[in-house]
């Protein structure tokens, strides 16, 4: 991935996404070929020349300072995790690309951290959603991801390729638009990664459902929230996740899903809890 085709891009369709009207500016010169800001009126907003915001939005970053940035984030009424991707993809702009892959592990002292997890779902993942390895719960809960038999299971994929997705999440479409925005974000931490340039590749080709969504340069990251499944032994349950990240491992999330005290969720994943047996270690 260019780091400098990804800025152009981004910038692009955040700037189309806001009109005059929601910028707080007059409409002017007539019929617009534009529905969102023109440059101009970026550049304008940021207290910065058209000549320099064209210069940025082309790619071309090298000496923006920290307060440009957080102006054109203002600007264009970025969040937070889109300021965050913003300066993730200058940053990448600004140093030399990494050549190899890199192989992430699941330390022991982790494994033993989501061993002792006992009465919730839970794994490890990471930037691009392998998952690196789970607890019991964890592998009885995705038991239709792990139903592939390649390694490490991708949820991407999983959500993309797999029909037993539609199934398995109750809401597929929000599913969806949330896995992709985390590949967006992830890319833009590490648009050297050659496994996520594969991985993007792989779906755009074989998936219409994702090459859209990648091509909108959505960015998400959920941390925390609620997400019903329909599970095939156990039926429907809706569960809390937190996405934690692992401070002493760069780039892996812990993701621990619970039920409600005494619900039904509970229940159902209690009686998962009775079915499952241990996982078989050597498929990880």
């Amino acid at each position: 991935m260019s780091s400098g085709n990804e800025i152009r891009e981004f910038l692009t369709t955040r700037r189309a996404r806001v009109t005059p009207e929601r910028a707080g500016l007059r409409a002017y010169g007539g019929r617009r070929r534009v529905s969102g800001l023109r440059r101009e009126e970026v550049a304008l907003l940021a207290n910065i020349s058209v000549e320099y915001y064209t210069q940025l939005e082309r790619g071309n970053v090298r000496g923006v300072s920290e307060d440009v940035l957080e102006a054109i984030a203002r600007a264009l009424q970025f969040d937070e995790v889109e300021r965050t991707h913003l300066f993730d993809l200058v940053r990448a702009a600004k140093r030399r690309p990494a050549t190899g892959r890199t192989t992430e592990r699941v330390r022991p002292g982790v494994q033993r951290v989501l061993d002792s997890i006992t009465e919730s779902a839970a794994f490890v993942r990471n930037g691009r959603l392998d998952i690196l390895s789970a607890n019991r719960l964890g592998y009885a809960l995705y038991s239709e991801a792990f139903a592939n038999p390649d390694r490490p299971v991708n949820l991407a994929r999983f959500v993309f390729l797999d029909r037993q997705s539609h199934t398995f999440y109750a809401d597929w479409e929000g599913i969806a638009d949330a896995g992709v925005g985390s590949l967006r974000a992830e890319a833009g931490r590490d648009p050297y990664d050659r496994d996520l340039s594969d991985l993007v590749g792989e779906l755009s080709m074989q998936s219409e459902d994702f090459r859209v969504r990648w091509a909108s340069h959505d960015v998400r990251q959920y941390r925390s929230g609620t997400q019903p499944f329909r599970h095939p032994l156990v039926g429907d349950l809706t569960l809390s996740y937190e996405a934690l990240q692992l401070t002493a491992d760069i780039g892996l999330t812990l993701v621990v899903y619970t039920a409600e005290p005494d619900s039904p969720s509970q229940e159902a994943l209690n009686r998962l809890a009775s079915w499952s047996s241990a996982p078989d270690r050597s498929s990880r």
